[in-house]
This record gives C-alpha cells, structure tokens and sequence, in this order.
C-alpha cells in the first residue's frame, strides 16, 4: 500500500467546505485483502485503537465502522480503514474531527482518501503513523510491497506523536481566543509555527501572540517581566507586596536572605511556568539548593519574604477582573498501599490528565523539585502514604507542572478585585494576570493579609476556561470583545471571481470601481498581486496563498480575488467563504488536467466559491451550467447576469422581486439595466464603456455586466459603478495581456492572452465586429498569430484552430516558450493541420514555433490599414516588441511611441540581446528598447 499523492485543502473545496486532506491510496496487493479476509487484522486494530469503537461509519451507530470492518466475511478495503485511523490518530492527539470519505478513483486498487483536520502538519504526521501500523497488522506473508519494520512498538509511537503534535498544536490559550473568534464569525489566520494568529482581514486586523495582543504596551510587557521594578511599582503605590532583593551571586543571595528573614522564596527574576521557583525556604541550605535551580533560568534571582496563603491567579482584562481560580500544586493523595511513585502513575490515569497541553489538565512528573519536597518532609518516591495524607510534589500551582484550579470567581472579595484592577491599571496591560498569595480570597487582603508575589503579562486561560472545580470562565470572549467591540467590523467585503474566460478584466473592472470610490483594493489576478493599484508580487497568483497575502495586508479595505480553479484544485479556497462570488461561465479549458474530464466536473470546482459565498452570488443565465449552480447556493440573494433580454428565467426572477443585470436594446445602442426589487434602472450604454470598443467587444460587455453586479451586490451606488466603467479601458497599463490595442504602427495590433477555445472564438468575433465596423482599410489583410498552451488535449487546440479559421488571411502558428511536456514544434504543427483541415490553404500558413520570432515575422507582414491578432504567453516582452517594432519609422519616433505608452522597465520575461538583434531592436545607452535602424535610411 503506497501514497501516490497528497493534497492539503486550506479551506472550501470539492469535498468539503471546510479543511480537508485527500491521499491518493494504490493498495496493490491488498486490493485482494479487504479487512475481513486478513487473519487477526480488526482485533489487532481494535487492541491498537479500541476508541474506533465509537466511529459510527454509514450504518450512522456507535460501532457501525466496526460492524463494516467485519460484515459479510469480507469487510471493507484498507483505504477507507486508512480514513478512519487517521481521523482517530489526529482526535487521541487533541484534536476534534470527525469528516473522511473514501472513493475509488476508477483504477483498479487505486483510492481517494479524503479526512477533516485542524493543523495539516499533524495530519500529515498521522498519515504517516496510521500507514506504518496497518502495515504492521497485516500478516507477513500477505506482501504489502513495503519493507516490514522489525521493531514496532505503537503505544511508545503514538505517544511520540502527541507530544510532536502538542509542540506545533496551538495552546489551550490561543485555542480559546481562536474558538471564541469563530464564535463571533471573526476569520482567523494562524501567521507562523506558534501562538501568532491575526484575526480579522485587512485593515480591519488585530493580532495575538498567545494572550498578549496587538493592543499590549510594550513598556507593560518589559515592565511584567522585570518583577523586581513591578514589585517597586506596586509597592509604591501602597499595594501589597513582599519584600524582596535582586542577586547574583549565592554569597549575596545568603546575605539578602538574612536580611529578609525566614521563611523565603527564591525564584529566577525572569522566568514563567514557576520554573525555578522554590519556596518555604527556612534554611541556608535549602536557599543556596535554590539559587543553584533559579540561575538555570536567569543571570538575576530575587530573595523575598514567603507569603502564607492559598494561591489565586487573578485574571484582568480591559480593566475588568473576570476570573479567579484558586491554584493547588501537583499532588498525589495516600491511599495506605501504594508507594509516591505508584500513586502519580494512578493519578495520571486521570482522562482529564494529557502530555503538555494536550488536555485540561497536565500529567504529574517526578522530577527534581519533587523529590527535593519529598526529601524535606523525610520522604522519598518509595515511601507509602497514609491514608489520606497530601503530599505536594511541586511548590507552584501551575498547571503546567500538574496543578490543578478551583474557580472562585463569584467568591472574590470587592476589596481584592479593586486592588487587582489597580495593578493591571498601574502596570499598563490589557490582559494581565495578578497572582495573590492570602488565606482566604473571600475576605479583604486589608483583614487577613495576603500579598502579590507576581504579575503575567500573557497569561494562561487554561485554569479558567476549563478548571478543575467550579465553574468554567468565557475570558476569551473577553478579549476578542476588547479587541472588535460588538457591533464593529472584522472582516473586509471579498469578491471571488471565478469562470473560465473573463475572470482577470471583470476582476480588474469591479477592482477599479471600488479604487475610484476611494477605498484600498486588494487584489488577485493571474499577472500578480495588487495593493492599491501597485503589483507586490509577480506570476500567477490565483490561488489560496495569494488570497491570504491581500486578505493579511493592514491597508486593504476591499478584497476582489479571481479564483482559478487550478488553486482550488490544488489546495482548496484560502478563505472560509466571499462575501459575493460569481461564475462567468463555464467552457472547456484544462480538461483532462488534475482529474477534471468533462465540463460537468469543472463546473462542480468552479461551483466552490458560489456555495459558501454568503451574501450574493452572481450567475451567468445565458449558461446551463452556471445556472444549476444557484440550486447549491446559500447566499442571500442571487442576481442573474443575460445580454438575452428575452430569458424567460431571468423574466420570471425580476418579476418575482430578484436582483438582475441585463442587455437591452435602445434607440442609442444597447443598454446595461439592473433591476432591483421590481425596480429598473438603466445604468449605462454599452458604447461609453472604453474596454467594450464602442460596443463591438461583447464579451467585455458581459465582464462589465457581472463587475456591475457585484459591485451593486457589494453596496456600490450606480453612479459610483457608472464612473468606475466609463474610466476603465483595456489598456496595457489597466488590463495586460486582455485586448490590448496598438495603433501606432499604421495598422492595428490586438494583442490578447487568450488561451482555450472560448476565448479565441470571442476575439474572432471581435474582429469581425470591428471590420463591420470599418476598422479595416481598403485593402486591409487580417493576421493572426495563434497558439496554445501545451498542456491542453489535442481536440481544444484543433477546435481553436477550427474556430479562428474563417476569419483570417494569414495565420502564424507558434508554440509557448514552456511546451509543458510536448516536443518543441508539436503545438504548431497540430494547429497547422487543423487549419489545412478547415480549408486554410498553405501559402497562408507560417510555421514560426519561437512566441519572439512569430510576432516579429506578424509584424513585418502587416501594412497600413491591416489588423494583426496576436495571441501570446509572455505579455509584458510580447507588448513592448509591439509598440517598438519599426516599420517605416526611425528610432526616435518608436521611442516617443514607447515614452507614451509607459513602458521602460525591464521585466524578466524581456527580450535577450540575440532576440532584440534579431528582431530588428537595441538598446540605448540608458537600457531602453528602441527601433534599430533599417541599414537603406
């Protein structure tokens, strides 16, 4: 049994819409071995992992996964008992899981393993641990093709894994912050491999780190963790306090203890968790033991007085005590029979007790500081207790080292609350923990004494979200309170564009009507990630990691994401769902890639956005396959986006009160309408659009439609939409690599990225539009320059072929500079014969496999009044050969040319010196690119 293939889901995806991981599982052999049929198999499983018991499985009861294990002799296919060990690993590790399926991915033995987790580190970690033990189960003579482990001991195994998984899992600190977030629907992004979690989007974004916040004074911080100045502090201002010296040497630490008087604490000057602390110190001895353990933890070690009471951790946050619990040291309780080492392993059996964090209480140790208390009262790990006797194996109540807490929030005394706020409101933190030394908590330090040995500047919430007696305390949700009062905002507005052509000009469209109405857009696109307008990081940037860069940045106001479905493919949403999304259509593009065959299946990836998005989603009515996507959605509204003003749906949606945005036609032209709630509202005229040509560039017509829509469903007023279109044009500076247009050559250059066979039949039809239009002149040729990417099937790049055929003179056929697995001059070779095959006869059929090489030879066939269509990889080199390209014209006019189109950088996909040479182009002294000069001027 092998894994051929992990992915890892981030967020919404084709199997769930929440984190999931998918193996791709080939069982070879043991397809033959379902789990029935292998001798000892589920008991051995079972003695491994007896909670399985409880996994419900199809039959929907406790032991149903069991029952299947068994059924019918024959059981079930080690695949699905894959699902359910690693659900069950990653819960015996702390976690809280429940979903998995497991489906055949059509080959024989080969199985999609599909499981929920909550940190993918650790399910990975679980994946590894559940593969070697079924591995383990299965009889040596049955060949699993993996080499058998001589030495497998699980328990010791899973043991290791909880502790790993407990070093990377968040603290139960962080934890409850983060579950009270959920609680209030705020999102939540966890930024490195510990305790620091940004909650909220954009600039709405606060953050934690453990339970110091984004709002914590850093002065409060230095000032906690120096507790000898915050002893000063607090004494100062008449709050009770020990008296206490700072040393460093053992001879000063006696001397101090001298003069502070016995009994003593002894504890590192900055250090957490009461590691190195001693206490009840009545000898020069027991201090100089002391001082040895504090050194280990700090250059510096404080001598004060010892306080007698009971200790209280006081928690306070916004200035408002929340919580009391009162700590009791790790301990075991004599029974007459067992020794101390033998009642800490009974104690430990205690469910509620777990390695480190991983439950609500920690497993006792006996280490040094225990045996050091047993050795003070004349005991050792040997010695039998008496029957009810308490012995204390630590000095501190922690809950780190085996302490427990007893809530006595409502017991608290109001004198003891105030002078607990007044040490958060002295020392400056917004969440600070105040641990108070008195005998009894419910009455006034002023009466029985007590004092404050210590303040936390990020303290635990464990002791009060789960204590071991009492009452359990919500602080967290005092926290995330502090942090977004109710009622304020958390989240950015976020838009998910997603389709298979379109997505990059509606993206940038509904991106530039929020800029014009002056907010910060984020933005996603397949050339980069944009800050307000300024590209930050360049490539394809379509997926969850790049959604989660806009989604991170402090200045971004509003979110506008395409959302290709190669990242949802991959690794799923970044994001637990838009606000508004919506499918611009759906048309065969990548099929056969990453398991998607047919459109019905790409429809199903590209239907992810539309089922989580929660306020609207915006669907194309004119396709059938976005249009059954409104059956899975939940949004609160759906708006309909047709240039069919006679589509009975759409009809029937607006007279019944829905939202929609439609084509009309008018004595001035066409009309984009919006109708809202019976209401109809003309918008704009489709002609006083830049980016639609005067109209003629209906599929720029339907990219402003859907940005219009969203940006209404978004809460856009129409005159900010109306203002946001009639500015967007699709120029090389506002829309790269979409319709670029170049007329400084005495023809017109199309210079387009697109790529399947939808968007070359819309730039054809463009074309025709435009030569209807008189675009042409008299004796105007049409050339085009046509490829596709490697990756696509043989049928996608003949039916581009077929598709481009009728519409021009000349046809260069190309490949891109990454052939994506296919030999050098095999993509321009099928298009060549499918264009033969349409009727293109060969005298207008170039081969030209180099992008570079192709467009210059386009270029130089072209005269005054011809059109070129260029469809290119590399835009940014492909538009700056463009618009420097020289024909008839000496270097200072290109260069002009060049200035007045903003392009003077270089790019990583520039042309190389050879290919400028060879192109007819050069560098200038400064680097510029401009026009060589043809050797007859």
């Amino acid at each position: 049994m092998k894994i051929l293939e992990t992915r890892v889901y981030q967020g919404p995806n084709l199997y769930a819409h929440f984190p999931c991981m998918r193996l791709t599982v080939q069982l070879g052999a043991l397809e033959e071995w379902p789990s029935a049929k292998i001798p000892n198999f589920v008991d051995g499983l079972l003695a491994a992992l007896p909670s399985l018991h409880e996994h419900t499985c199809s039959p929907g009861y406790v032991g149903g996964f069991i029952e299947r294990m068994r059924e019918r002799g024959e059981g079930t296919w080690l695949g699905h008992v894959m699902e359910h060990v690693v659900i069950e690993l990653q819960n015996l590790c702390g976690a809280s899981v429940s979903f998995g399926k497991t489906r055949s991915t059509g080959k024989t033995g080969e199985y999609h393993v599909v499981f929920q987790y909550e940190d993918a580190r650790s399910g990975q970690s679980a994946v590894e641990l559940g593969m070697r033990l079924l591995h383990d189960l299965v009889p040596a003579e049955i060949d699993t093709g993996v080499a058998r482990e001589e030495k497998f001991e699980f328990s010791s195994e899973l043991t290791d894994l909880i502790r790993q998984v407990q070093r990377r899992a968040l603290g139960p600190s962080t934890l409850s912050l983060v579950r009270a977030a959920e609680a209030r629907d705020i999102p939540w992004l966890r930024l490195n491999d510990y305790s620091l979690v940004q909650f909220g989007h954009g600039r709405f974004q606060r953050r934690i780190q453990a339970t110091i916040t984004s709002e914590t004074r850093h002065i409060a911080v230095e000032l906690a963790g120096d507790k000898q100045e915050t002893n000063k502090i607090l004494g100062d201002l008449g709050l009770p306090v020990p008296k206490q010296e700072m040393v460093y040497s053992v001879q000063e630490c006696l001397r101090a203890a001298h003069r502070v008087g016995y009994p003593l604490v002894v504890k590192p000057l900055n250090a957490n968790h009461g590691r190195g602390v001693s206490v009840n110190l009545c000898n020069s001895e027991q201090v100089e033991i002391a001082y040895e353990k504090a050194k280990e933890h700090s250059r510096a070690v404080l001598v004060e007085s010892f306080i007698t009471g009971h200790d209280h951790r006081m928690l306070v946050i916004a200035g408002e005590l929340v919580a009391v619990a009162k700590r009791v040291p790790g301990h075991v309780i004599g029974d007459g029979v067992h020794t101390v080492a033998q009642l800490v392993d009974i104690t430990n059996q205690d469910p509620r007790r777990g390695v480190g964090h991983e439950k609500v209480l920690t497993k006792l140790e006996l280490d040094h500081q225990a045996e050091r208390l047993l050795a003070t009262d004349g005991l050792n790990r040997s010695s039998v207790l008496d029957k009810g006797q308490i012995q204390y194996l630590r000095s501190t109540g922690n809950l780190s080292t085996g302490g427990t807490a007893i809530d006595l929030t409502d017991q608290v005394h109001p004198d003891n609350a105030e002078m607990a706020q007044r040490v958060a409101q002295a020392i400056g933190l917004d969440v600070i923990g105040v641990d108070f030394l008195t005998a009894d908590i419910t009455k006034s330090f002023r009466e029985v004494g007590g004092g404050i040995c210590e303040v936390n500047a990020a303290p635990g919430f464990r002791m009060h979200v789960a204590p071991s007696e009492g009452k359990p305390r919500d602080v967290a949700s005092k926290v995330i309170d502090m942090l977004f009062a109710p009622g304020t905002a958390a989240r950015i507005p976020i838009a998910a564009i997603t389709g298979t052509n379109g997505k990059t000009t509606t993206t940038r469209m509904l991106g530039h009507i929020f800029k014009m109405r002056g907010e910060t857009v984020g933005m996603t696109t397949t050339d980069g990630v944009y800050i307000d307008g300024r590209r930050t990081v360049e490539g394809d940037m379509t997926g969850p990691a790049s959604a989660q860069m806009v989604l991170r940045d402090p200045s971004v106001s509003v979110a506008v994401l395409e959302t290709a479905r190669g990242g949802m493919l991959r690794a799923g949403l970044g994001y637990r769902y838009p606000d508004v999304a919506c499918c611009l259509n759906v048309s065969g593009d990548h099929l056969g890639l990453g398991g998607i065959d047919t459109l019905e299946q790409l429809a199903a990836v590209k239907r992810i956005p539309i089922e989580v998005a929660r306020d609207a989603v915006v669907l194309n009515a004119d396709d059938p396959l976005c249009l059954q996507m409104a059956d899975h959605s939940r949004a609160k509204h759906i708006w309909y986006v047709t240039q069919n003003p006679k589509n009975a749906l759409v009809r029937e949606h607006v007279r019944a009160g829905g939202k929609a945005v439609a084509l009309e036609d008018g004595v001035n032209g066409q009309m984009i309408v919006v109708y809202d709630k019976g209401a109809h509202l003309p918008l704009l005229w489709t002609h006083l659009i830049p980016a639609t040509l005067e109209g003629k560039a209906l599929h720029n017509v339907q990219n402003a439609m859907f940005a219009a829509a969203m940006a209404a469903a978004m809460g856009c007023k129409l005159d900010d939409i109306r203002h946001g279109l009639r500015t967007f044009d699709t120029s090389f500076f506002q829309a790269p690599g979409r319709m670029n247009i170049f007329d400084g050559l005495g023809f017109r250059v199309i210079l387009d990225y697109g790529h399947n066979p939808a968007a070359v039949q819309a730039m054809c039809m463009l074309v025709e539009r435009l030569v209807q239009g008189g675009q042409l002149g008299p004796r105007g040729k049409r050339v085009c320059v046509l490829a596709a990417p490697g990756d696509r099937r043989d049928e996608d790049i003949r039916e581009m072929a077929m598709l481009a055929a009728p519409h021009f003179d000349h046809f260069i056929c190309r490949r891109d500079d990454h052939t994506r697995g296919r030999d050098g001059d095999e993509v321009p070779k099928i298009l060549q014969k499918a264009l033969a095959h349409s009727g293109v006869t060969p005298d207008r059929i170039t081969v030209e496999p180099g992008e570079v090489e192709a467009l210059e030879t386009a270029l130089l066939m072209c005269q005054p009044g011809d059109l070129l269509l260029a469809f290119c990889d590399k835009i940014s080199r492909s538009w700056k050969q463009i618009i420097y390209h020289h024909q008839q014209r000496g270097a200072g006019a290109a260069a002009h040319q060049a200035a007045a189109h903003g392009v003077v950088s270089d790019e990583e996909d520039d042309l190389s010196v050879p290919q400028l040479a060879g192109a007819g182009l050069v560098r200038d002294e400064r680097g510029v690119r401009i026009a060589k000069d043809n050797e007859e001027d």
